[in-house]
């Protein structure tokens, strides 16, 4: 962690293997904030199968959007969100780290899309959100359930897979992660 109790916005979130909880079983969850009140981020490995187009059924340029949609983490699950490395995005989007920005105007996140200004490897729709109570992620993490690194655009962009994008951040936190990628989840599984 940071010098602070609190981890930075764009923190990124590695579940160690030995977290069991489906939920966030090899997940990787890029954090946007996190404070005294507790803390929320957004799984980014977890696709749901379905294409954003079928979630806006309002927006006539959208029905065929195939982009991927992915389970954001299992609270708010009608709640649409996206992350994104597209600075023409970025007017209304909240910097997390950089070339990886939260949020912006949907319409011209269609519009880029439906026009091909951009593709999907530069977006990460999700639905739902990770959150966390008042000293809850604090815990998490003295109890050693999440391993924390920093996003960048290659870790929450270029590898949809879970277990691809889990052990390839895994490998990107360097000697203190080596081998962690290979644990199984339980040790009686051995």
């Amino acid at each position: 962690m940071t010098g602070s109790k609190h981890l930075p916005p764009g923190s990124l979130l590695l579940a160690a293997p030995s977290m069991l909880d489906p939920n966030f079983m090899h997940s990787l969850v890029v954090l946007c904030d996190h404070d005294e009140a507790g803390a929320y981020g957004l799984v980014v490995n977890r696709p749901t199968g379905i294409a954003l187009g079928k979630l806006l059924t309002d927006h006539p340029l959208a029905e065929d959007l195939h982009l991927p949609v992915h389970e954001g983490g299992p609270v708010g699950r009608d709640r649409l969100q996206f992350l994104h490395r597209r600075q023409e995005l970025a007017e209304d989007a909240i910097a997390l780290a950089p070339g990886v920005f939260l949020g912006g105007a949907v319409e011209e996140l269609v519009d880029g899309l439906v026009l091909g200004r951009f593709g999907g490897a530069d977006i990460r729709v999700v639905v739902g959100y990770a959150g966390w109570g008042a000293g809850q992620l604090e815990g998490e993490l003295a109890e050693g359930a999440w391993l924390v690194g920093a996003s960048t655009p290659e870790l929450v962009f270029d590898a949809p897979r879970r277990e691809g994008a889990w052990r390839r951040a895994l490998r990107s936190l360097g000697p203190r992660a080596q081998g962690v990628e290979h644990l199984p989840p339980d040790p009686t599984w051995n």
